[in-house]
């Protein structure tokens, strides 16, 4: 079988993975997966042993199904936290005095360094303010902050003193902040007064104020100084109070010993109509999942790596920008800003200066920086280990652009993918395994992952089903806040006694595993199913478009047909000529039945904060229909854009 990546043997024999299965006893990894599958309990508790996962008091039971897979309890009777295991246990080893932060600010000479006992200190203090303000075990405590050290002291210290951490992203407006703050009756916020966006100062304390206005759970706003901004920030007297003046410290404060399935994380994603849903993370769920499973042991982390992923607090990546190179003794790199300002060239400028060893992208970062060509040559990319990707399922295109031009054609990409209701990952990549376009290695350990048709049976390789898991993993949802029925309905009942995830997935010919997309967002032509990531893989290839999203609309004689909303290049200047090339291109590459009923050409896609693409909200702006929730939308303007397009 011909793979465009195989690694070397001394990759293989040096990494984590392999010394797992030395430790484990097994000869490979497909036999550790079904191991694994058959006995979920055995695999965590080896991953907890291999890993060194602290408790305060072991577990009684390390899986409960006694109310069936929905309702999985782990590590019963078992307490641990958060914070005791990313933070605590490097108290008096060799990582305490080691740098575990590092930050740099939109204007490159803004730097801040921190070790691991100037963080852990930082977080005591903060802490032991907001358990004076009378916060404590249970409550849910917000962060709306951008990209800045204090960020991170705020998601340690919430969970150091038993409180839930409810990140919310830091680009939002005031209506998705109101709503989430309600549904999860948040008793407290941690936000700053603004921040650097391109150049200008943006403000958060004020945007914070207004969603305020009508949320009564919220008693407290810590406020933190950004600095420089020379914004004002009026603060409400007995609500309001200055970070500085409450992080004071004192006595020694202990890490509350937690229940190993309290909840530690309140993460909001958004749902297709309604409101979001609150996805729930316990203090051993995350550990065990993401940060210990699928990220040390498969993704090879390593406590000498320094992480970057270039991300919001808001969606899952912060916690694991938290929790991944805490917990393994490891270093962190945070950029305020965006990538490509001041310059263009931000974002490799950061891991060349910086030697960063293990990065983090999302397909779309990727797209957004090949719009400037091949600029990435500039820049000494040679202290990268290992890259890994998630966020949504790639195309070709900008898939090879980043192995050649980034990874050298020589370095592995992870490829992750689960969601924020399944707390870490479905499929995964892994260094022992080879690699293809777009490809994952393997489906992830002790997760029941499986590709099947409507009746719940595997479709054979070369066949696209719907991604399943078969049973709980430690760290699927514990339901959804305040909401078991929809919890059942939206993952366990449309196959009934199967997680079904909502994404398009195959296992090729070549052993390998690809996600096609989500499950709703299939087109169906002339009785095919093809996902959109396959049409908009032949767009983004003719090199004349950065970013593509197709969808179908019902059609009275076809029954459906394709829409394509596409962000021209930079170089782009006629319109028309431009659409019709893109049409060719389809009809090209799919066959004439695949011609796109229309190419709309736009500005910007409407996304999520998480960068990916909403496409049933381009299909119902091109219906004229109700487009559901949109709270979860990073750039609103991107719609109001589209249908005076859709108009002109």
């Amino acid at each position: 079988m011909a793979y465009l990546w195989t690694p070397a043997a001394e990759l293989v024999e040096k990494s984590n993975l392999s010394a797992f299965l030395r430790a484990t006893g097994q000869p490979d990894y497909d036999a550790l997966a079904a191991r694994a599958d058959a006995d979920p309990a055995w695999l965590m508790q080896e991953v907890f042993k291999f890993c060194d996962v602290r408790f305060y008091r072991q577990p009684e039971k390390i899986l409960d199904l006694a109310r069936g897979e929905p309702w999985a309890r782990w590590c019963v009777g078992g307490t641990t936290n958060i914070v005791l295991n990313c933070i605590d246990k490097h108290r008096g080893a060799e990582a305490w005095d080691k740098t575990f932060l590092v930050w740099e600010g939109e204007d490159r000479r803004e730097q801040r360094r921190l070790s691991y006992a100037e963080f852990a200190s930082a977080v005591e203090r903060l802490a032991s303010g907001l358990r004076k303000l009378g916060i404590g075990k249970g409550d849910v405590v917000a962060i709306y902050m951008p990209s800045l050290p204090e960020t991170f002291v705020a998601f340690f210290a919430i969970l150091k003193i038993g409180a839930i951490v409810m990140p919310l992203f830091s680009g939002f407006g005031p209506d998705p902040i109101r709503s989430r703050l309600n549904h999860g009756e948040a008793k407290a916020v941690i936000t700053a007064n603004g921040t650097w966006r391109r150049g200008t100062p943006g403000p958060l304390k004020s945007v914070l104020d207004e969603a305020l206005e009508t949320v009564p759970s919220v008693q407290h706003v810590i406020v933190a100084d950004r600095g420089g901004l020379g914004i004002d920030t009026p603060m409400q007297a007995g609500r309001d109070h200055w970070w500085n003046e409450i992080a004071q410290g004192g006595a020694e404060l202990p890490t509350a010993e937690m229940d190993a399935e309290d909840p530690a994380i309140l993460l909001y994603t958004s749902g297709t109509t309604g409101e979001p849903k609150g996805c729930v993370w316990t203090h051993i769920s995350f550990i065990g999942s993401m940060v210990t499973r699928d990220m040390i042991i498969c993704g090879d982390f390593k406590p000498t790596d320094l992480f970057f992923f270039f991300s919001d607090m808001g969606w899952m990546v912060g916690a694991m920008c938290a929790c991944i190179p805490s917990f393994a003794g490891g270093r962190l790199l945070v950029a305020e800003g965006t990538p490509d300002y001041p310059d263009t060239g931000r974002f490799w400028r950061l891991i060349a200066e910086h030697k960063v060893t293990y990065l983090g992208v999302s397909p779309t970062i990727v797209r957004g920086m090949m719009r400037y060509g091949e600029e990435v040559e500039q820049y000494d990319l040679s202290s990268l280990r290992i890259t890994a990707s998630g966020g949504e399922a790639w195309t070709e295109t900008p898939w090879r652009w980043f192995f050649e031009h980034v990874c050298k054609s020589n370095i592995p990409i992870i490829n992750i993918s689960g969601g924020t209701e399944v707390g870490g990952c479905i499929f995964t990549g892994t260094p022992n395994h080879p690699m293809n376009p777009c490809s994952f290695s393997r489906p992830a350990l002790g997760v029941g992952a499986d590709i099947v048709d409507m009746a719940g049976n595997r479709v054979p390789d070369g066949e696209v089903g719907e991604l399943v898991l078969r049973h709980a993993s430690i760290g699927l949802t514990k339901s959804l806040w305040k909401a078991d029925q929809r919890y059942l309905e939206s993952y366990w009942k449309t196959i009934p006694g199967i997680w079904v995830h909502g994404d398009f997935a195959m296992r090729g010919e070549d052993g390998l595993y690809y996600i096609l997309g989500r499950s709703d967002d299939t087109i169906k032509i002339s009785g095919k199913r093809v996902g959109p990531a396959e049409l908009e893989g032949i767009l983004t290839a003719t090199g004349k478009v950065a970013e593509a999203a197709v969808f179908s609309v019902p059609h009275p004689v076809k029954g459906s047909a394709i829409v394509c909303a596409c962000v021209p290049s930079a170089t782009t200047q006629d319109s028309r000529a431009l659409s019709e090339e893109l049409s060719q291109a389809l009809v090209h590459g799919m066959g004439t039945s695949y011609r796109p009923e229309r190419v709309l050409l736009v500005d910007d896609l409407p996304r999520t904060r998480n960068m990916k693409i909403m496409r049933r909200v381009l299909r119902a702006v091109f219906e004229d229909k109700d487009p559901g929730d949109l709270s979860a939308l990073a750039n609103p303007e991107a719609i109001e854009h589209i249908r005076r397009k859709l108009k002109a």
